[in-house]
């Protein structure tokens, strides 16, 4: 690192400056950090490039990096369940998997202890 910074050498609007914004994501069970440069150019997941991350790293560790969390969708009546990223994608498998069994779904995050209940519709 220089000691010392020099305004001529360094223009806040050259694209080809030094400055690395590339977002990291760090697992201390793999006492790891990565950048995600290569979900972002490489893949061109753009804002999904954390989410794509996070799901390799489950899929190839077992385990998610630090600082996400699944949201589980456990069905009451028989083995089946999902883990998702997004609240949204949990809720959405547990209306499906209700409307089809009839069956209740908890529907909560991984590290907390409450959960809601997902119903069958009633037709």
């Amino acid at each position: 690192m220089p000691d010392s910074f020099d305004e001529d050498e360094f223009d806040p609007l050259d694209p080809d400056g030094e400055i690395d914004d590339t977002p990291t994501i760090a697992c201390t069970r793999c006492g790891r950090e990565w950048d995600l440069g290569y979900e972002l150019d490489d893949l061109g997941i753009g804002n999904q490039a954390i989410e794509q991350f996070a799901l390799d790293h489950k899929r190839h560790t077992g385990h998610y990096p630090d600082g996400v969390a699944p949201w589980l969708a456990d069905c009451r009546n028989c083995p089946e369940g999902v883990e998702r990223l997004s609240d949204e994608a949990a809720r959405r498998w547990a209306r499906t998997h209700a409307r089809h069994t009839r069956h209740e779904v908890d529907v909560g995050r991984a590290n907390e202890e409450e959960s809601s209940i997902v119903d069958a519709p009633e037709e």
